[in-house]
Order: structure tokens, then C-alpha cells, then sequence
């Protein structure tokens, strides 16, 4: 059985229904991020997504305004430029939520691999030529396992070259397996795995 129709299916059914679940949340959130300071309640960056078709992801805005400008891409726990509000949302993922609307327009999907920047995309091409004949998601493996990637990275000395050199290639090699084995079943015991690591904080 080809997963893939089912997996499309899975997507708009469950980011329809988790949007009008979480349309509550969306608003609370949206209200303390504006509370919190000047700037645009969401948060849009360029990432490679299937095929290579770049695509803006969309996310709640944890930094101050123009932060991405002034800083490395990559960002750690204990980041100057992450506002109050942003720190609590990034602890439970809240800010990954507004993916939502990705998976709903078919950027994402709830499972795949995580999309990355052109940057980081460049670095290691021949990799994402197979990775990326899936579409990125919200969650897989190597996310489950680097749930804590701020943390390990704010104990490091050069954030990006432990990024590029030790944590990326580990996760490609762990997304790549994902994308030979994965299933609706494998999907839904991801899902759940995730939830239930966010919801732990």
C-alpha cells in the first residue's frame, strides 16, 4: 500500500482539526505576545522544502523584532534576543504550533524531516536530494531525540560548528531513516511520542 494519499489525508484532517481546537490558544498567545512588546505576532522564514521549492514557515514570534539580522541562525536557551513570552513558548513548542497552517496548504506535513535553511541545506546536499523527495514536517525522529537541542547547544563554545558538525549530520542520518520506513502507523507513534515530550516541557 503506497502511504502517501493516506499520509496527505492524515495531514488536512488533523491540522484542521487542531486549528479549530487550538483557535483559543492562537488568541491567548497572539494577546501575550503583543503584551510582551512591539512586533508582529508571527514569525515567517524561508525554508527548502519538498523537491527543493522554498516555502515560508510560519511560527510564533519568540524573539524581538529583526533578531534573526542581528545574530546566528541558530539559537539557544538563554538568548539575549528571545523575549519573555518567547522563552515559555519555546520550552513547550508552543511556537511551533502555527505550522499548522503548513501542513494545511501542503508545505509540511505533520511527519517528515525538519526543514532547514538554504544555509544549512547547502552544507550537505547530496543528503537532502533523497531527504527532501518527502515534505518536511513538524516532528520525526531526530526532533524526538533533540528535543533539548537549546540547551546542549547553549553549553557549547561555537554553536554553529557543534550544529553543523556533531547535531545536523546525526539528525539527516536519523530523518533519512525515517524516510525509507515510514508508514501512517510509524506517523501516529510520532505524533504521540511528541506530545507527549512538549506537554513535559
Amino acid at each position: 500500500m503506497n502511504p502517501k494519499p493516506a499520509k496527505r489525508l492524515l495531514d488536512i484532517l488533523f491540522s484542521l482539526t487542531g486549528l479549530l481546537i487550538l483557535s483559543p490558544l492562537f488568541a491567548v498567545v497572539a494577546l501575550l505576545i503583543k503584551l510582551d512588546g512591539d512586533g508582529p505576532v508571527f514569525f515567517r522564514q524561508e525554508r527548502v522544502g519538498k523537491d527543493f521549492q522554498p516555502f515560508r514557515i510560519y511560527k510564533f514570534r519568540t524573539m524581538h523584532p529583526s533578531a534573526e539580522n542581528k545574530g546566528p541562525l541558530i539559537t539557544v536557551r538563554g538568548d539575549a534576543r528571545i523575549t519573555k513570552i518567547g522563552a515559555l513558548l519555546r520550552k513547550y513548542k508552543i511556537d511551533e504550533l502555527p505550522q499548522l497552517l503548513n501542513v494545511l496548504k501542503g508545505d509540511m506535513s505533520f511527519v517528515g524531516p525538519r526543514p532547514e535553511v538554504k544555509k544549512y541545506v547547502r552544507l550537505f546536499n547530496s543528503e537532502y536530494k533523497k531527504l527532501l523527495k518527502i515534505r518536511p514536517g513538524i516532528t520525526d525522529p531526530a526532533s524526538i531525540k533533540y528535543s533539548d537541542e537549546e540547551r546542549v547547544l547553549s553549553q557549547s563554545g561555537n554553536w554553529e560548528e557543534d550544529y553543523t558538525k556533531k547535531i545536523l549530520p546525526e539528525k539527516i542520518k536519523l530523518s533519512l531513516h525515517y524516510a525509507d520506513n515510514y508508514n501512517v502507523i510509524t506517523d501516529l507513534n510520532l505524533i504521540l511520542k511528541t506530545i507527549f515530550k512538549s506537554s513535559a516541557g
